[in-house]
């Protein structure tokens, strides 16, 4: 699987190709998908370029994107977006158009109650376990570790060698990740690094400007199609290159 991350916390400040509103982003991930992702994340941004969990900033972006394309579409409901845990129940229980699934930063504050509530929606949740955070950790004892869709390994190392050595600690802290698939990344100077690894190992991975405002040459990127077409070349040379198939978590995407 390839994931395009659109936006992330990314403001006007990084790029004009950085989509902000309903409509560029439903652009942006038209072009995505037809460079060859499978799956969206996607920030959705108050008209001031900020990350919110608000049902009338969400409704509006799922449907731009639901208009143009038929794959599934995840958003955030990381802590920035929301900070206080009880405030966050209570807007994505106000959500009037759900996602195909939400990421929840295992590390922060009222995950498990984030993730619950989710799974009682029909929403999937995507586990974010950040590498120098605990959790991984707190994800190996969670019970709802075998309901989630998928793991999001996420590796914080911007420096490139050890983005890498970073991303094989956090596998090796994920251990079995519940069965659960893994998808692995990296971002900004880790992300291309990490992208290989994830081809080398036959993760499922991702890429997008949220990650990324480079190609791998080190030329800015022009859009989320171009990281794409980028990313899935990088993979596809990394996947085949293989001569070495290091262990993956069980249950992992292959």
């Amino acid at each position: 699987m390839m994931q395009v991350c659109l936006n992330g916390s990314r403001t006007a400040a990084d790029g004009v190709a950085v989509p902000l509103t309903p409509e560029s982003i439903a652009d942006s991930a038209a072009e995505a998908v037809a460079a060859g992702a499978t799956d969206i994340h996607v920030h959705p941004k108050t008209p001031c370029g900020q990350d919110t969990l608000s049902p009338r900033v969400l409704a509006p972006v799922l449907s731009a994107i639901r208009a143009r394309i038929p794959v599934p579409v995840g958003v955030t409901t990381a802590a920035w977006a929301e900070p206080d845990p009880a405030a966050r129940l209570r807007r994505i229980r106000d959500w009037t158009v759900l996602p195909d699934h939400a990421s929840v930063n295992w590390h922060e504050p009222g995950a498990e109650e984030t993730a619950a509530l989710l799974l009682e929606l029909g929403v999937g949740v995507e586990a974010g376990i950040w590498s120098g955070t605990d959790g991984a950790e707190r994800f190996a004892v969670s019970p709802l570790g075998p309901k989630v869709l998928r793991v999001l390994a996420e590796v914080t190392d911007t420096d490139p060698p050890g983005a890498v050595a970073s991303a094989r600690g956090l596998l090796s802290d994920l251990g079995s990740a519940h069965g659960r698939p893994v998808l692995l990344h990296g971002e900004d100077g880790g992300a291309w690094p990490v992208l290989r690894l994830a081809g080398r190992l036959g993760l499922a991975t991702r890429i997008g400007l949220e990650d990324v405002l480079f190609l791998p040459g080190g030329e800015p990127a022009g859009s989320n199609g171009e990281l794409v077409a980028a990313g899935l070349a990088g993979y596809g040379a990394a996947r085949s290159g293989a001569t070495d198939r290091p262990a993956r978590p069980s249950g992992a995407s292959p």
